[in-house]
């Protein structure tokens, strides 16, 4: 058990950082009139998964336009100006946070190059994670890198293949590269789409009239008014031309999917669908678990806003204990964690949630959130029910303890400062100061997802955040790893 740090300790990280985040979106279309302005709504959609920068680009059939920029879509692309010089019938756009790379405009995507074979624009969604071994290859050889992100890493490794065809210059790249990736890809005689083996990170296909469009979640679909099709298989690569001819290829062979089972619990949107399940329904489920796992005496569950309420709904139905907003968000509050002073992020909680206090006061309280990270904002959130008169406070989470780091595009705080990485539950318990709590157990969650339990020998999802079981190797962790571990060996000294 670990010491329980104190409450100035917990004040010192932010609102933002207590919250896992994904790293980007992406949006591809092929054979639309308004390609751009149909990519920006796209985006639109996928804007939870990014909101530090946005990029589109368009191919008009003679030349390559990009636009990116910093903030929301909205901040960017919100008028016709805005979106006039990007025209042409195909787009590809992205969403991100910062994650490998850091922030900056040189990082933002997509990533655009002139190659020998043509322009190359690329929006990816996901981590590489033998980038840095590749990038050495790569500049020892002569490479002159523009940006600090991973992707880059790709476009390099097409430009250098010694293959005829530009499908088979992107095979020979992603054969060589480790860990998660979701791409749409613009040349000049077309689109491509893929996923890599494992199908890590989400990618669907639909129709929009003749147009075919890709993106990361099934919403950005339903927005632009397109057919949802299918999902995009783990190890799958999609060339579309701009006669409409679909051709999917398996440069990989068979595969075992093992996708990113996250997305269940926070990362898609409600309304998505995710490996042909409805998000809002594996996330009542997950609350069901969690009901029938851990029950509890009480008169009120209460979601924490916003991505605790389906869980909560579920966690009600099946406890037969009434669901009500004891927490009101605003849904009006910046980013804490671009506020000038620490008071100003601090006061984050208060201004974003608030305690619906005549609704809560003298009643026995179940909490309901998908995550903890840091445990900070658990605490306040605790804190902020018992100064409005809770009679308990009890935690329960719609995920198990999140303990390990994500290096598949997700953005996770190092272990050190994961609640669960350094603490058992009871300390955890102790730490928010709750009166009990609870996760759903790993077997509960795969239940919530439609299957039996976890195949421990085979798992079925990515869930490496909770159990410390990687799907691909981590060659670049490794590497660091083993220069932190040479850097701590003791210098002999000569006398």
């Amino acid at each position: 058990m670990t010491t329980t740090p104190s409450l100035v300790d917990a004040g010192a990280f932010d609102l933002h950082g207590d919250k896992l985040r994904e790293e980007c979106g992406v949006f591809g279309i092929i054979g639309a009139a308004d390609a751009s302005a149909a990519c920006a709504l796209g985006l639109h959609a996928l804007q939870h998964r990014g909101q530090e920068a946005v990029g589109i680009s368009s191919f008009d059939g003679a030349e390559f336009i990009t636009r990116r920029g910093l903030g929301h879509v909205a901040d960017n692309f919100s008028s016709a100006e805005s979106l006039a010089e990007l025209k042409g019938h195909m787009a590809v756009g992205h969403v991100r946070y910062s994650t490998t790379g850091g922030s900056g405009l040189r990082n933002v995507q997509p990533l655009y190059a002139d190659l020998a074979s043509g322009g190359f624009a690329v929006a990816h969604n996901g981590n590489i994670s033998n980038a840095m071994q590749l990038k050495q290859e790569l500049v020892s050889k002569g490479a002159i890198f523009q940006s600090t992100s991973d992707t880059e890493v790709i476009i390099h490794l097409v430009a250098t293949s010694r293959y005829p065809t530009m499908l088979d210059k992107l095979t020979d790249a992603l054969r060589m590269v480790e860990g998660a990736y979701a791409l749409t890809v613009m040349t000049p005689r077309g689109m491509a789409a893929c996923r890599d083996p494992m199908g890590i990170r989400p990618l669907v296909m639909g129709k929009l009239g003749d147009a075919v469009v890709f993106a990361s979640e099934t919403v950005a679909l339903d927005v632009v008014g397109a057919e949802f099709i299918r999902q995009v298989d783990p190890g799958e690569l999609i060339e579309v031309d701009f006669d409409g001819t679909i051709r999917s290829h398996r440069p990989f062979g068979e595969t075992k999917a093992r996708p990113c089972i996250f997305e269940h619990v926070y990362f898609s949107r409600p309304d998505s669908i995710f490996n042909q399940r409805s998000v809002y329904e594996s996330r009542k489920n997950i609350g069901a678990e969690l009901a029938r796992e851990s029950p509890c005496e009480a008169d009120l569950v209460v979601p924490v806003p916003d991505s605790g309420v389906p869980a909560a709904i579920g966690y009600a139905q099946e406890s037969g204990i009434p669901f009500e907003l004891g927490i009101i968000r605003s849904h009006y509050v910046g980013r804490t964690f671009i506020q000038p002073s620490d008071s100003a992020r601090h006061a984050g909680v208060k201004r974003k949630h608030n305690a619906n206090r005549l609704l809560v006061e003298g009643k026995r309280i179940v909490l309901i959130d998908d995550s903890i990270v840091r445990g900070t904002t658990s605490l306040k959130i605790v804190q902020m029910m018992r100064d409005a008169g809770a009679a308990e406070v009890h935690f329960r989470v719609a995920s198990p303890p999140t303990g390990h780091g994500c290096y598949y595009g997700v953005d996770t705080p190092e272990r050190s400062k994961l609640l669960a990485g350094r603490m058992d539950i009871s300390a955890m318990q102790e730490f928010i100061q709750a009166d009990s709590l609870a996760f759903v157990s790993i077997d509960g969650l795969y239940r919530a997802v439609g299957l039996a339990s976890r195949d421990n020998s085979c798992p079925q999802y990515c869930d490496a955040c909770f159990t410390g079981e990687y799907p691909t190797p981590l060659t670049d962790l490794a590497g660091r790893k083993e220069k932190e571990a040479q850097l701590s060996l003791p210098v002999n000294k000569v006398a």
